[in-house]
């Protein structure tokens, strides 16, 4: 039976809520089957709002930042991470969007007028990487699985030009062979055997340690089981785990991409590069909670 969407404000109509609570929600995946077409949310008509998701009382952090994203606060930690996060993971993928432009859509859904061509492309996946933020955040306390993971990846590359190429698999494992760094990854038709092991062994352990969740980074960036977007998603994967696992989260940084990719490409012979890189990175973010008053376990 085909599924009667309707638009946020005739859903916002029906239930009572204002239009930017119900746009929210969509953003934050608490209204089951919501989709964006294009700049607008299309809701199934019988959907209903999912119970706030309560976060534990000892991560400082993952409370601030469900906080500051439920009420759309500007100018502190979930703003900066926002930010900081989609405008580097984008960069080092090739985005040309400066952290000034990266900011700008953040906080006013609007590119600002540049004298250079600015591809949709990087403002669609800079859109989308801000929702997959809140998605982590949302859903931050949740084990790790195939579902979860592709969802990420469907939000990602949800209305670019690769969604719309019938060989790409938005949202699914890859169907061609890639590479990465020049080094072959997991063959198409093996990938979810080996995500599905590798999921398993992660989710054994119901606590992980800093340096599980790097070695599960590794293992999920030699799958590479996407046909594009899997440096971005590892690393929303990384972040969502630390604040899992009451762990501060990190941020590549360009000043430290040459060395994360080193520590990616040398971590099964000398774990110390990557891991040094991001406790460098985890140090920097530190500075920026100590910044916003924000407890965290050293």
């Amino acid at each position: 039976m085909p599924i009667d969407y309707i638009s946020v404000k005739e859903y916002a109509s029906r239930n009572g809520l204002s239009e930017r609570t119900v746009r929210n929600y969509c953003a934050v995946g608490r209204i089951e089957g919501a989709v964006l077409v294009g700049k607008t949310w299309s809701i199934p008509a019988d959907a209903v709002v999912k119970a706030k998701t309560k976060s534990s009382t000892s991560n400082a952090l993952l409370k601030a930042l469900r906080e500051q994203m439920e009420m759309g606060m500007k100018g502190g930690i979930y703003h900066r991470t926002q930010v900081d996060l989609t405008y580097n993971s984008n960069h080092m993928e090739g985005a040309r969007l400066t952290h000034d432009q990266t900011r700008f859509i953040f906080e006013t859904n609007t590119i600002s007028i540049t004298d250079e061509a600015v591809r949709v492309d990087d403002i669609m996946e800079t859109v989308n990487h801000f929702r997959c933020i809140d998605h982590i955040i949302l859903h931050a306390e949740e084990r790790l699985t195939e579902g979860l993971i592709k969802h990420l990846h469907g939000m990602l590359k949800s209305g670019t030009s690769d969604s719309r190429k019938s060989w790409f698999m938005v949202g699914g494992y890859k169907k061609l062979p890639n590479e990465v760094g020049g080094m072959e990854t997991t063959s198409p038709k093996d990938v979810h055997r080996q995500m599905k092991a590798l999921l398993k062994e992660y989710n054994d352990s119901k606590q992980h340690t800093f340096d599980e969740i790097l070695d599960f980074h590794h293992r999920f960036e030699v799958i590479h089981p996407f046909q594009d977007g899997n440096g971005r998603v590892g690393r929303l994967i990384m972040f969502k785990e630390c604040l899992r696992n009451a762990i501060v989260p990190f941020i590549i940084t360009e000043q430290l991409r040459d060395f994360y990719y080193r520590g990616l490409q040398q971590w099964t012979h000398v774990q110390d590069y990557l891991r040094d890189t991001c406790l460098a990175a985890q140090d920097e973010y530190k500075q920026q909670l100590d910044y916003f008053k924000i407890k965290y376990k050293e």
